[in-house]
């Protein structure tokens, strides 16, 4: 059964999945001298940006953040919404929660507000599908800036 399951993984990264698995590949390779590990069923980079981000099944994380177990979680959360999503995953949830972290009307929303990244609907559903996959707990409503 497990043999199965693993399959039908591949193939639906190999099809359904496969626009932001060929860019997590391309910034794989960019990042290929850097640390790799796996996450689940996730291969996670270590990259020299702030932020993390997650293309299909790569995930990319700044090296101090890498053993970060909550972190894995959220954005292993990703993965599974990538999966859930497909092509979609890019406009409905790449492009948005970039926005929300890098613009800066919205940097100066979140600090107004005293509102935690992990809230708005990207975020918070990354947590959500992240602790159902991985049974442990994720960024919840940490607040960064």
């Amino acid at each position: 059964m497990k043999l199965i399951l693993r399959i039908l993984w591949i193939l639906l990264q190999c099809t359904w999945c496969l626009p932001q698995n060929i860019v997590g590949l391309c910034m794989a390779a960019i990042w290929r001298k850097h640390e790799h590990l796996r996450f689940q069923s996730a291969f996670v980079t270590s990259w020299s940006f702030r932020g993390c981000t997650s293309m299909g099944c790569f995930i990319f994380m700044n090296e101090h953040a890498l053993r970060h177990r909550p972190l894995l979680v959220h954005e292993y959360g990703h993965t599974v919404q990538s999966a859930v999503l497909g092509w979609l995953y890019l406009p409905v949830i790449v492009l948005p929660s970039v926005l929300w972290f890098q613009l800066p009307v919205c940097r100066r929303y979140r600090r107004k507000k005293r509102l935690s990244y992990y809230r708005f609907y990207t975020e918070k559903w990354a947590n959500h599908w992240g602790e159902k996959a991985c049974q442990e707990t994720s960024m919840r409503d940490a607040f960064i800036d």
